[in-house]
């Protein structure tokens, strides 16, 4: 237990140096691509460092992930997963006449195309 301590009481402070370097470097990069490009396409003014950073931090808000578990992007891979699971059990259900059947729902619903043995050329041709 006390083996535990020991490792945080050196990691914690290392972890935070880390994220503290990370969003200065960040608010840096901002500032100077900001500065470097957006006065002379547009005209727009230049920025402080601050500004930068917190730009950063609206956009990482505003756009970016959160970090949690229960974040939104990681909600929807959560239920895709899912679904995609739920469609390999009931096709591994389905016997090969009602795949073939499904198959033929879907393209009657979204092939824009007849099936290939019925597709005609421009002169009437079969295909």
């Amino acid at each position: 237990m006390w083996d535990m301590r020991r490792k945080w009481f050196f990691i914690a402070p290392i972890a935070l140096a880390a994220m503290v370097a990370i969003a200065f470097f960040g608010g840096w990069i901002v500032e100077q691509l900001w500065n470097w490009l957006l006065p002379s396409l547009f005209g727009w003014r230049l920025i402080t460092f601050w500004e930068a950073l917190g730009l950063l931090v609206l956009c990482r808000i505003l756009f970016g992930r959160t970090g949690h578990m229960g974040s939104r992007s990681g909600m929807r891979r959560r239920i895709e997963e899912r679904v995609e699971q739920r469609m390999a059990d009931r096709w591994d259900r389905m016997t090969p006449e009602e795949r073939e059947r499904f198959r033929q729902g879907v393209r009657s619903r979204y092939d824009a195309c007849p099936p290939a043995g019925d597709r005609k050329d421009n002169e009437g041709a079969t295909l």
